[in-house]
């Protein structure tokens, strides 16, 4: 458990000493709220809709989690590449509580990245149904960012370079996020699209946000929760074993 505390530790200060990390994970939700926001919020009242601000803000919430999430996964590469994670690795703890350290960690980040879009969000003119909803909405974001960080870490325990990390997750995440409901609504859409939809995990994290925060939901809380804890424990097994097996 000391390890676990350590490797936390260690995650959130490197977060916080990357100033340059912190604001560029910012810039894509800050444009997609004030740009997409503001620019499609006509178009979507006319189509009874209501305000697409109430809508597009928490797939934005959600889009920033799985990013930031998804991308604490560089750090074990980086660390991989220049030697720490060979000390971090020798060290008289079992790989698994290591794993689950650097997951606490990156999640954390996430979640932090997540609240201060919220934060965002409230500026652009998003306001919650009630005050009442938001611990369920914190949960919910949890949720995503251990699922994402789970899955970020497992990919970079099969690969050796940053370059290769990125090029995945450039391809993961964009697809994921446009798929997940984050910025239009799922219902009615082609047989294929729906089904993938059904398929992204997001699209259940981000279902959970919205229905929190604003009391629309299409798969239901329970569906949401089950389906993100059911990924992350199998996720979680998969990175553990691939974790296990990385050579020094």
């Amino acid at each position: 458990m000391h390890c676990i505390y350590l490797l936390w530790l260690l995650e959130l200060k490197r977060y916080s000493r990357s100033r340059a990390r912190i604001f560029a994970s910012l810039a894509q939700p800050l444009l997609l709220l004030f740009i997409l926001g503001f620019g499609v919020e006509p178009i979507f009242q006319k189509a009874g809709q209501g305000s697409y601000i109430q809508f597009l803000s928490p797939g934005v919430v959600g889009m920033a989690l799985l990013s930031t999430s998804v991308l604490s996964g560089m750090g074990l590469v980086w660390d991989r590449q220049f030697g720490f994670l060979k000390e971090t690795l020798v060290a008289p703890e079992s790989r698994i509580l290591i794993m689950l350290g650097r997951t606490l960690g990156g999640a954390t980040v996430g979640l932090a990245q997540g609240l201060i879009t919220m934060v965002a969000s409230l500026a652009a003119g998003f306001r919650p149904a009630t005050i009442q909803s938001l611990p369920m909405a914190l949960i919910f974001m949890f949720l995503i960012a251990l699922l994402f960080t789970v899955l970020g870490t497992a990919i970079a325990c099969t690969l050796a370079d940053l370059q290769g990390f990125q090029l995945i997750m450039n391809f993961l995440v964009t697809p994921v996020s446009f798929l997940s409901g984050a910025f239009y609504p799922l219902a009615n859409l082609p047989i294929l699209l729906n089904w993938l939809a059904t398929l992204d995990p997001l699209s259940y994290g981000v279902d959970g946000l919205r229905g929190a925060l604003i009391g629309t939901y299409r798969f239901g809380p329970l569906t949401d929760i089950a389906v993100l804890c059911i990924l992350t424990a199998v996720l979680l097994a998969i990175g553990s074993h691939l974790f296990s097996r990385i050579e020094l």
